[in-house]
């Protein structure tokens, strides 16, 4: 029997890991104790001693030296939830430590909510359902782009984007992507055409922004690139609040009541209650839902026991996190606890 620990938030643990994958998980693993938060384990970082894996979520505790010098025993650590970047640090990667996360798991919602939301754009939704309620009459319902040979831009091509891309291969649309490491012959195998974030913002009927939250992102998105999307585009942000300049994006949105912005993230979560974001006409504003919510969360869990079970069978984890190849992604490493806090529930 391998000894482990949960560690993630209290609501997290009972989201994830319900009766059938904690039963699964004890066929292999003793806990030491009950579940643990990240404060707890701080303050009690004894029960780290004679630790082999850790089965962990959202609000998984920051793995530094000092953490690990704690667990000298660690093998593995299971991250049910996306990605590790706000708590994963190369202290994890120089001791040869597993890591294996759900976050193709928690890809599929927002594919799936991105999607929606797409194709409800594409028919002006929104826009006309508000028209309605206000005149208590039909407006002109032609004025859409709709789903048929419209333009569809991804900014970032991560896994998010290609299974959004996979499910809009069902429909008559063009697809846009930009993407500095995504190469023209790969995007060609995936049947998208590669462009720079001005054409991209200037030729899509809607723009879905998958891009990770990096020092470097902060503020890609401007109010210019808003002001250059067609009459009665949307915008679509599933990805962080922080990569779009927001105080820009609200003042174009005020001067351009044709389009539409939907957020599902914003850079501070919620909003002021002072923010335009409640009053605009044009701005959707979803709570954090489109990753996994209720019981879509039982499938990262799930994934985490299938890990689990190839662990202790010394097989290659399916969902093994390449330390390798986390530079510009939303895994990445962060260099303080700072960027960390910054990056948290990703």
């Amino acid at each position: 029997m391998l000894n482990g620990l949960y560690i993630l938030d209290s609501d997290a643990f009972d989201l994830v890991y319900g009766e059938s994958e904690r039963t699964a998980i004890a066929e292999h693993v003793r806990m030491l104790s009950g579940p643990q938060t990240a404060v707890s384990i701080r303050a009690n970082p004894h029960l780290l001693e004679e630790v082999d894996v850790i089965f962990s979520g959202w609000g998984m505790a920051r793995a530094d030296e000092r953490f690990l010098a704690a667990a000298p025993k660690l093998k593995a650590i299971f991250y049910a939830a996306g990605a590790v970047g706000s708590w994963l640090t190369n202290a994890v990667a120089a001791r040869g430590i597993k890591v294996t996360s759900a976050h193709v798991a928690n890809s599929v919602p927002v594919a799936e909510y991105t999607l929606a939301m797409i194709l409800l754009s594409l028919k002006h939704t929104f826009q006309l359902a508000n028209q309605t309620r206000a005149a208590r009459l039909y407006p002109d319902r032609n004025g859409s782009p709709g789903a048929y040979g419209a333009t569809v831009g991804l900014i970032s091509y991560g896994v998010i984007a290609r299974l959004l891309r996979a499910h809009l291969g069902h429909f008559e649309l063009n697809v846009l992507v930009h993407d500095p490491f995504v190469s023209a012959s790969e995007a060609a195998r995936q049947g998208v055409e590669l462009v720079d974030l001005d054409e991209l913002f200037a030729r899509s009927d809607v723009v879905s922004l998958h891009t990770p939250l990096l020092p470097e992102t902060v503020g890609l998105i401007s109010g210019e690139h808003l002001s250059s999307m067609k009459f009665g585009a949307t915008f679509i942000n599933t990805a962080r609040g922080p990569v779009v300049r927001e105080e820009e994006m609200l003042i174009v949105l005020a001067r351009r009541p044709d389009l539409q912005a939907i957020l599902d993230v914003t850079a501070i979560e919620p909003p002021p209650a002072n923010s335009a974001m409640y009053t605009l006409p044009n701005v959707l504003l979803t709570p954090h839902i489109a990753g996994s919510a209720g019981g879509e969360c039982r499938r990262m869990g799930h994934e985490m026991v299938q890990e689990l079970e190839r662990f202790v069978r010394d097989e290659p984890l399916k969902l093994q996190v390449d330390f390798s190849k986390l530079s510009h992604t939303s895994n990445r490493p962060l260099r303080s606890p700072i960027e960390s806090k910054v990056a948290t529930n990703i």
